[in-house]
């Protein structure tokens, strides 16, 4: 089966989305200053104090998403299941964020961050749905 041009679309634009994910991940666990200098106030803290298991999780969510994007875009049909699991390690970080966690600026810093976190949640779904709906016509093998 011939690939549909807008399979390279979605493919191409996950990965950039994506890779803003990614950025953001690498920037905050290597301590580029500037990077963490834009960080609302205690967002370091927050994410010094959370447990290893959120961080595993938002580790899963950034680098699944990913995965799920290059899979895409090399026709896997596995690029659903990253999504999956990409979907599954931002459910388990947000419960942290948005529940457990005493304060977090995530929370805090009000609907702009809210909105945001909505955003990613609406784009990771929809990717999986596209990548369950491609494999089911056979352009994903």
């Amino acid at each position: 089966m011939r690939t549909p041009i807008h399979l390279w679309i979605v493919g191409i634009l996950a990965l950039i989305w994506n890779m803003g994910g990614v950025f953001d991940y690498i920037a905050v666990k290597f301590r580029i200053e500037s990077y963490i200098s834009q960080m609302p106030e205690g967002g370091m803290a927050f994410l010094e104090a959370a447990p290893p298991w959120y961080s595993a999780a938002w580790a899963i969510g950034v680098w699944f998403s990913l995965i799920g994007a290059l899979l895409l875009l090399l026709r896997s049909r596995v690029a659903g299941s990253a999504f999956a699991m990409s979907f599954l390690g931002l459910v388990i970080a947000s419960v942290y964020s948005f529940g457990i966690a005493d304060s977090s600026p995530m929370r805090d810093a009000g609907a702009g961050a809210m909105i945001f976190t909505v955003a990613i949640y609406i784009v990771l779904i929809l990717l999986f749905i596209y990548a369950r709906a491609m494999t089911r016509r056979g352009v994903l093998r």
